[in-house]
């Protein structure tokens, strides 16, 4: 079974930047979607954005769309997230996903702080 373990978070400032990235293990995920959402506080969960294992093609939602750039290292089965010009409207968890075969599998989240 394979497990993800997000990382990069932290206490940034307003407009500064942050790298986020998720680690798998246990499975070859180099085949599979992954991608990455977020928990902001009062907030349904949102998805920032995706890319699938057949290609290279990313998909964003519009969260995060124009601040974040999604990109990913197959051989090394880990993804990342590029996010800039955080505002405190970013703070929250960010989760890294990965569906397998049509079940679901999430990491534990990575916090983000941005003090004002």
């Amino acid at each position: 079974q394979v497990q993800l373990v997000e990382s990069g978070g932290g206490v940034v400032h307003p407009g500064e930047s942050l790298r986020l990235s998720c680690a798998a293990s246990g499975a070859d995920v180099s085949r599979d979607a992954m991608g990455w959402h977020r928990q902001l506080p009062g907030k349904d969960r949102q998805w920032i954005a995706s890319v699938f294992g057949s290609d290279s093609t990313r998909y964003y939602g519009d969260s995060m769309r124009g601040r974040a750039v999604l990109s990913r290292d197959y051989a090394k089965n880990i993804v990342y997230l590029q996010m800039n010009a955080l505002t405190p409207e970013d703070a929250g968890v960010y989760y890294c996903k990965t569906v397998i075969r049509g079940e679901e599998y999430w990491g534990q989240g990575t916090q983000v702080t941005v003090s004002s």
